[in-house]
């Protein structure tokens, strides 16, 4: 059954009303899914996800994580908004993953379940024009172009698998603030030491088009290697460019990192203070930014 009080949570955490969401939360299951209603889109919307799909795919090269890259490559949806039917039979030959609609923002606990069932949750409106550069809530191009492509590389996808069964573990044991700063580091805003350096591989910047650039161009943020207690306890940025993010070595390196049970870690994460994403702690590994010519 649907736990409206957990919804109310989620949404008061968003800084937003109900009443101001912007999607359609009146005829969703009990599990927050609703009808992707892909017909409904018009000639317009998909015009505009093709200008956000070529803004974003030219900086791909340079920036992005080669799996990211090639997952999108295997996606194949330039030319509109995607249906979620295809691409879950993709996803499902390829890792196991389907796509499930919802209306836009829903509770954590929700979120955690799909996740574990191999369900990943992607909302099934679209931004206005004059949203290109800023959106406060996540739409289909975040949730899809961002995300999406990586649901097809087989270790990551287990991860996020892995990720979803620690939720409720997380929220019985009074983790869930440093579980959501392991998903905002290293789901929307990770990055990854690659053989050509650095590389965006976090949905959050590589929808981005400011944030792509500026993760691993702009000289004023840190990029600290992975360690897991580290990323549980660093406070986040909801309203700009994150001051820090994490690197990782591997894909294998933060699923490993995270198999078992993490009820103690993030009980002890909890229970530490918060750190401060602007300031560097001692052992931090760090990495310097990417640099053009």
């Amino acid at each position: 059954m649907r736990d409206d009080t957990d919804f109310a949570r989620a949404v008061a955490a968003s800084g937003k009303t109900a009443s101001r969401l912007r999607g359609d939360y009146s005829h969703m299951a009990d599990d927050y899914s609703i009808d992707q209603a892909w017909d409904r889109y018009t000639a317009a919307d998909h015009a505009l996800w093709r200008a956000l799909y070529d803004r974003q795919a030219a900086l791909l090269a340079d920036y992005a994580a080669p799996e990211f890259s090639a997952g999108l490559a295997r996606l194949d949806v330039r030319d509109a908004i995607p249906d979620f039917r295809r691409a879950s039979d993709l996803l499902d030959r390829a890792t196991g993953w389907r796509l499930v609609a919802v209306p836009g923002l829903i509770p954590e606990r929700a979120f955690f379940d799909h996740l574990a069932a191999r369900r990943f949750p992607v909302t099934n409106w679209l931004r206005q024009p004059a949203e290109m550069d800023y959106l406060v809530e996540p739409d289909v191009f975040h949730d899809f172009f961002g995300h999406v492509p990586l649901l097809t590389h087989p270790v990551f996808a287990d991860y996020l698998q892995a990720y979803g069964c620690h939720g409720a573990a997380s929220i019985a044991a009074g983790g869930l603030e440093p579980l959501a700063r392991l998903y905002w580091y290293m789901v929307e805003f990770g990055l990854i030491n690659t053989g050509a350096g650095l590389r965006a591989y976090g949905a959050g910047m590589l929808s981005s088009y400011g944030e792509t650039r500026h993760c691993l161009d702009s000289p004023l943020p840190h990029r600290v290697g992975f360690t897991l207690e580290r990323v549980m306890r660093t406070r986040y940025r909801i309203d700009d460019y994150q001051q820090t993010y994490f690197v990782l070595d591997s894909y294998d390196q933060l699923f490993q990192a995270t198999k078992g049970d993490l009820t103690p870690l993030l009980a002890r994460a909890q229970a530490l203070p918060v750190l401060d994403p602007a300031v560097l702690q001692p052992g931090d590994r760090l990495f310097g930014p990417v640099g053009r010519p």
